[in-house]
């Protein structure tokens, strides 16, 4: 259900958080080098959108888990938190935060 629903998210996160990536900072710089603010902001947009989706939280972090290859507890976050750390930084990027 939820990979249907949030597919540009789910697609963004396992395109550029997979496990031939070096860090996740550097995959994250990869992403607003190679995008337009257009796609940047549709990326925000989506974060929005499930972030603020009624389920637990629980649920989200297992999606955000199951769609990326990072392991949370070396970042010390959770996977929100990671998320929303991304989103801030798509919103520097856009001059929008």
């Amino acid at each position: 259900m939820l990979e249907e629903k949030f597919k540009k998210l789910r697609n963004f996160l396992m395109a550029y958080f997979n496990q031939d990536i070096e860090s996740p900072e550097e995959a994250l710089q990869e992403y607003i080098e190679k995008n337009t603010k257009k796609r940047i902001l549709i990326t925000i947009e989506e974060i929005d959108k499930f972030l603020s989706e009624d389920l637990p939280q629980q649920e989200k972090e297992l999606f955000i888990e199951d769609n990326c290859y990072l392991y949370f507890p070396s970042l010390e976050l959770t996977p929100i938190e990671w998320l929303k750390q991304v989103q801030d930084e798509f919103k520097r990027a856009v001059d929008l935060g």
